[in-house]
């Protein structure tokens, strides 16, 4: 008898969405709210989810903030929540302050202040 089983880390995107005005870069965007963790899979089957962590990343600068539990529990639950500033703590920068764009297509990086990417033609 043989057991197949392995340990993973997975991300899930929840379906929470707010619009507001960024205080890093000044624009308008939206909070997408995601959930880290990792989970035992027996036989590709997931059994066991553990490590849950819940971040917000802003539309507009890419700029990543790690959720309050409790809020990112509520949201899960399908609740109706408006994140404010006392919740997050930010954990990444994104773009704003390195002066490049990143196409999300392709992955191209530029300094330049296009509006569409060079190389596969697609909106920064």
């Amino acid at each position: 008898m043989f057991f197949m089983m392995g340990i993973t880390n997975g991300r899930k995107d929840l379906d929470f969405t707010q619009t507001i005005l960024c205080n890093v870069c000044g624009k308008y965007g939206r909070y997408q709210v995601f959930m880290t963790y990792t989970v035992l899979s027996l036989f590709f089957i997931p059994c066991l989810k553990w490590n849950k962590r819940f971040y917000v990343q802003t539309s507009c600068c890419n700029v990543v903030y790690e959720l309050n539990p409790e809020i990112g529990k509520r949201i899960l639950r399908g609740e109706n929540v408006e994140i404010i500033p006392e919740y997050l703590t930010r954990t990444e920068y994104g773009n704003h302050g390195y002066l490049y764009k990143k196409c999300r297509n392709c992955g191209y990086e530029t300094m330049e202040d296009f509006e569409y990417c060079p190389k596969c033609g697609c909106r920064f």
